[in-house]
């Protein structure tokens, strides 16, 4: 993104495009059994897109931690110097899921044990109130939306 812009930036991060088969195999018997409602990758507008997709298409809330979010801090930085909001740029490689709440500790605990998912978290609730709308927890104690991202910040490459 960086280099893209022209800026000179030295990071040590690398592409998160990964291949979300294995993640699909360690949990293919939550898949069948229902376990997993919904699973996306969240490409196209980020987390922000994805989640609001959701919110809107089932009538609900979702409710985010903003320090359950695994976001490396240097994305975050780049992206507050190049003006991006980090929860509406591509994460190809990643995978976004609603699961069986009492599930949920179990699938992440499987997730956690492929070579991609060693970052994964739990990082929000669906809930009926304040339908079709994503909120943020955030650190410093207050709640805000998280609104559907306008356009993509980002131009595509492929």
């Amino acid at each position: 993104m960086g280099s893209r812009e022209g800026l000179n930036i030295s990071t040590d991060l690398k592409s998160d495009v990964a291949h979300l088969l294995e993640i699909y195999n360690v949990l293919k018997e939550n898949i069948d059994n229902n376990h997993i409602h919904a699973m996306k990758d969240p490409t196209r507008g980020g987390i922000a897109g994805a989640l609001n997709d959701w919110a809107n298409k089932s009538d609900v809330s979702i409710v985010l931690e903003e320090e359950k979010i695994p976001i490396k801090k240097q994305v975050n930085a780049i992206c507050e110097m190049l003006g991006l909001d980090s929860y509406a740029i591509a994460s190809e490689g990643r995978a976004l899921m609603s699961v069986d709440p009492t599930k949920a500790e179990e699938i992440l605990s499987k997730i956690k044990l492929t070579s991609i998912g060693k970052d994964a978290e739990i990082i929000g609730v669906v809930k009926a109130e304040n339908p079709k709308r994503v909120l943020l927890h955030t650190i410093v104690g207050g709640t805000r939306f998280v609104d559907m991202p306008l356009g993509e910040p980002i131009p595509r490459i492929c």
